[in-house]
């Protein structure tokens, strides 16, 4: 992902968290390697207002040391053209905390010699909606991965019954026939469990069917597509 993207998906990550992103600017001065902030960007690298004065060394010592070579990177190429530019970076603020910044800017040229001399722009917080946004994917995946358990349970429940074996045995059953598929486990038993449970049965399926199904299994998206002939999705 380039770093537009990765700008464009964190900000609108931390505006889906409904509420608002703590955003502070600065201003770089090219000729000194100084920088000045404002009270929110003091405050998102762990300092009190004032506390410390920034500089470029300042910076790049809190920036996370897997993303401060490329971060440099960027803050060297808009200062030699002067173009708009977009970074998202994690940093060690001054508790050893480690924070998701968004940093945005354009550089500002000398009206007499077009020489860029400094760079202007907003730090955007995102660590919070970073976060927020990490424990729903976790969720999502939880959930998701619960799901599949209770495939695989009700799956092995059906071949228990239908062949009289235990849960060790019917589980055996599902993974010979998932192997021999070259199908995940876990998508057989999704399978099995959905063929199972159509609409329009009312018997429980026969060794003979089961064993059929097991063989040419029907995934849940094939539909009649009605000429009588499946139609996977």
């Amino acid at each position: 992902m380039n770093e537009s993207a990765s700008l464009d998906k964190a900000v609108e990550a931390a505006l889906a968290s409904g509420e608002q992103p703590p955003v502070g600017r600065y201003r770089l001065d090219l000729e000194t390697g100084r920088w000045a902030w404002s009270d929110e960007v003091y405050v998102m690298h762990g300092f009190q207002p004032g506390q410390v004065v920034p500089t470029t060394e300042l910076m790049l010592a809190h920036k996370h040391p897997e993303d401060r070579a490329r971060v440099d990177g960027v803050l060297r190429e808009a200062a030699s053209t002067g173009e708009p530019f977009s970074s998202v970076h994690r940093i060690f603020d001054a508790q050893g905390n480690v924070r998701t910044l968004a940093v945005t800017g354009q550089g500002r040229r000398d009206p007499e010699s077009g020489k860029v001399t400094e760079l202007i722009g907003y730090f955007i917080d995102v660590t919070e909606s970073q976060r927020e946004a990490a424990r729903r994917e976790a969720t999502k995946s939880i959930r998701a991965s619960a799901e599949r358990r209770a495939a695989i349970e009700q799956a092995k429940g059906v071949l228990m019954v239908a062949y009289s074996v235990d849960a060790d045995e019917a589980f055996d059953q599902l993974r010979s026939a998932s192997n021999q598929l070259n199908v995940a486990v876990r998508d057989l038993a999704i399978w099995l469990v959905n063929w199972f449970s159509r609409p329009g049965v009312t018997q429980f399926p026969t060794q003979d069917e089961i064993k059929e199904f097991l063989a040419a299994p029907v995934p849940p998206e094939a539909e009649d597509n009605g000429t009588g002939i499946l139609a996977v999705g």
